[in-house]
């Protein structure tokens, strides 16, 4: 949920599609790079062929980061190789596959992979992006305190048998 402390980043995505080695697929897709900027160009279009490899822009996208998130911002940069997400989707239309989103969330990014169908590519985090991540959590993020309860004092009576004939 876009909140009025969430920002945004627009990012170009160039993706590679090349004949596929195996027998199940027609075409192996990978994503090679998140781009601040990007031509003037609609999705898809074909930016090189080079020895049977069709590079492509993607399109564009927008990388949302949100106060309520900043745990799984600050796990990523804090890992050893900080990363962007991206996730392309089967269609039927050419060439084969959309861009569905771009994202930091490493939460979000699983539930991506998790699904079966899409193309979950991982890239280092790009860094026109690093920098915005950073300051981002430096002002919202929280660290969240857990409270732990106290349980009860248990009855020990509370399950012993009773005599139901009315004496003690």
């Amino acid at each position: 949920m876009i909140t009025p402390d969430s920002i945004g980043f627009a990012v170009a995505v160039l993706a590679e599609r090349r004949p596929a080695t195996s027998p199940w697929a027609e075409w192996s897709w990978r994503v090679v790079d998140v781009l601040e900027s990007a031509p003037d160009a609609p999705p898809w279009t074909r930016l090189r062929d080079q020895n049977g490899a069709t590079l492509f822009l993607a399109g564009r996208a927008e990388i949302w980061l949100h106060p309520t998130d900043t745990d799984n911002y600050k796990h990523n940069l804090e890992s050893r190789s900080p990363s962007i997400w991206v996730v392309l989707r089967p269609v039927e239309a050419e060439p084969g596959m959309a861009l569905h989103c771009v994202t930091v969330d490493a939460g979000e990014a699983q539930n991506y992979g998790d699904s079966g169908a899409d193309l979950l590519e991982s890239l280092p985090l790009p860094g026109f992006l690093l920098g915005s991540v950073q300051d981002f959590v430096a002002t919202h993020h929280r660290d969240r305190t857990v409270h732990k309860r106290k349980r009860d004092r248990a009855n020990p009576d509370a399950f012993a048998r009773r005599d139901r004939t009315g004496g003690e």
